[in-house]
């Protein structure tokens, strides 16, 4: 295996980023001050020059451009820089980066594509830990490259920003639980955490939440030193796990490696879910031994798929049990 294969393997904590950058008017007199943006690789389809769009009258939202042709497609493209509430300075041989994610396909106008950025969780600073000027539910954390840094653009938050209540409308359910089943949901966004609590409370989960994989591990160790102490199973204080993939520190499949990596841990069921899960990437979830996969459109599928998991778990439990019972009685 080269080493370009090792560092793309599913379950070692890295992703890559397509950097790219906004100009805006600096301070100084006719200069330009260029912004450093990232999003990342898996949801860029290519990128195209842009035909110089201008702002239009006409549409509901001032970050909406309008279309272009794509093949045989048409595009709707979004300026960034209206949305991130920055001036853009305009020039020729603009870039749209065009991006498929969440079963939709859009196009965002930038300044410039820069280069592809391989790193890894661990290098993305959360956003609560620095300070920008941006609107903090865009972006996912930052990297820091030394001369400048790069902030990761929440791709899903920008699109669903243009047509509020569609997310939360589609994610509802009608499941509920005949047992107050326990959930640990690990997600960096707070939107998406309220959206999924109130989903799941309402399906009559007991819910605790992590902001991303490393907080939940630290969560998991606490369960099992609690299971030991207490001469208790992992089911008594967590029956299942839901995370999202892209996440700063410890990302989605890393997590669930080392969860099905665990004896003690590695019969709780995992469900994975992001805008990125299609029919080709779903090998990557099973690779590190997901359990199940949603994608962000149909999260209306978590509560149902989340009870059959904790079932289909118990039942697999008490077969094993009454199976070990039957040896034991032979045995005797």
């Amino acid at each position: 295996m080269s080493e370009q294969e090792i560092l793309l393997e599913t379950g070692t904590n890295e992703f890559e980023i397509l950097e790219f950058h906004i100009n805006e008017k600096a301070k100084e007199e006719n200069k330009l001050e260029k912004n450093f943006f990232g999003m990342n690789v898996a949801k860029v389809v290519e990128v195209i020059e842009s035909p110089n769009l201008g702002s239009n009258n006409y549409s509901v939202n001032p970050c909406f451009l309008g279309t272009i042709p794509l093949r045989d497609a048409v595009l709707p493209v979004i300026d960034l820089s209206i949305w991130l509430g920055m001036e853009r300075v305009k020039h020729d041989h603009e870039n749209i980066i065009v991006t498929q994610f969440s079963n939709s396909v859009q196009g965002f106008l930038v300044s410039g594509v820069v280069e592809i950025n391989r790193l890894n969780w661990k290098d993305l600073i959360p956003p609560g830990n620095f300070i920008r000027k941006l609107n903090t539910k865009s972006i996912i954390g930052m990297v820091d490259k030394g001369e400048y840094c790069i902030q990761l653009l929440d791709l899903e938050h920008i699109v669903s920003d243009l047509n509020p209540g569609s997310i939360e409308e589609q994610w509802k359910t009608k499941v509920k639980t005949d047992k107050a089943y326990k959930v640990l949901v690990v997600e960096d966004s707070p939107t998406i955490r309220k959206m999924l609590e109130k989903n799941l409370v309402n399906s009559n989960f007991q819910v605790t939440i992590t902001n991303n994989g490393e907080e939940a591990e630290k969560y998991l160790t606490d369960v099992k030193s609690q299971a030991e102490l207490k001469n208790k199973t992992i089911n008594e204080f967590i029956d299942i796990v839901i995370s999202d993939i892209e996440m700063p520190l410890v990302d989605g499949f890393t997590l669930t490696k080392r969860i099905k990596r665990d004896t003690k841990l590695q019969k709780l069921p995992v469900i994975l879910y992001s805008s990125i899960i299609t029919d080709e990437l779903r090998h990557k979830g099973e690779s590190v031994g997901a359990d199940y996969q949603v994608s962000k459109p149909d999260m209306n599928q978590m509560a149902e798929m989340a009870i059959k998991l904790i079932k289909d778990s118990l039942l697999k439990d008490l077969l094993s049990l009454t199976q070990s019972s039957k040896a034991l009685s032979m045995g005797s």
